[in-house]
């Protein structure tokens, strides 16, 4: 029985210490992985000075074309991430904070998403790499219910959310094979209506009356002195539901209703998503908006 116990200690022991190896090894390619997404990007860069930053979800990725921003004298990245939450959009502005980014102008798109104070899994994962090396990082997930395992038990993170940040991703960082997310200024262009879907129903979404993580990046604007301009960016004209975005002004009177600026199908493609064409008919109109140009 002695032997056993103690063969089993052995085994727990090793088990740790391997835990430990691991985690260590994985954080560090991680940390040093520049170039594979916006948030690896984020995390390795200091100093750098923007007119303006987008922040927001895919209809922040897929709406505002960066190129015309820069056409126009502006310097300008989309940090908008497909499937993000208000969760992400705010931790990643505070790394840019951290990382002692000037910015004089944010657009953050923030329509559906002031329905949830929810993270995105598929997206928060990215920032776990960083918990222990980065004060804002622990902090922001510090308020979720599962921190003690991700902050405390070694590699439990990159085996909770292997799918994201496992072994596949890290292999990827070492051999440094770049993603299309930096392109084109953080835009990504979605083309053509053949297969999106071009309905949607958002009858029974709300918007939080006060969202956390929207009233968070609106204190550390204000802290900052970075101009913020929170906007709702079009759908489809097959929506139902569309008095959504009425709850939403009526909600928080500072955010600018672009919800019916682009309408026709035609310039979609997906309901919720515009194709090129129509983001450059909103990003237009955005331009002449705000910057006058």
């Amino acid at each position: 029985m002695k032997q056993f116990l103690i063969f089993i200690s052995k085994i727990v022991l090793i088990t740790i210490l391997l835990a430990i190896v691991l985690d260590g090894l994985y954080s560090a390619m991680f940390i040093e992985c520049k170039n594979r997404n916006k948030i690896d990007q984020v995390y390795n860069s200091e100093g750098r000075k923007y007119d303006v930053v987008i922040l927001g979800s895919s209809r922040a990725n897929n709406h505002f074309v960066t190129s015309m921003f820069e056409d126009k004298g502006l310097k300008t990245f989309n940090y908008g991430m497909s499937g993000s939450h208000l969760f992400e959009a705010a931790l990643m502005l505070k790394l840019m904070v951290e990382r002692k980014y000037e910015i004089k102008n944010i657009i953050l798109e923030a329509d559906l998403s002031l329905a949830s104070i929810d993270q995105s899994e598929g997206i928060s994962a990215a920032f776990l790499p960083y918990i222990h090396n980065s004060k804002v990082v622990k902090e922001h997930f510090q308020t979720q219910k599962n921190f003690n395992e991700l902050y405390y038990i070694p590699f439990y993170r990159y085996i909770k959310f292997e799918t994201k940040i496992g072994f596949r991703e890290m292999f990827f960082n070492i051999i440094h094979k770049r993603t299309s997310s930096l392109d084109n200024g953080g835009y990504y262009e979605l083309v053509g209506v053949e297969n999106g879907n071009m309905k949607n129903n958002i009858v029974n979404l709300n918007p939080l009356p006060h969202n956390k993580y929207y009233e968070e990046i609106k204190r550390i604007c204000k802290k900052n002195n970075i101009n913020l301009i929170t906007v709702m960016t079009p759908m489809c004209e097959n929506v139902v539901g569309m008095n959504y975005f009425e709850k939403v002004k009526k909600a928080y009177p500072e955010i600018y209703n672009y919800e019916n600026i682009v309408k026709e199908n035609k310039y979609f493609s997906s309901c919720g998503h515009m194709n090129g064409t129509g983001s450059k008919m909103f990003t237009a109109t955005i331009l002449k908006d705000f910057f006058n140009r």
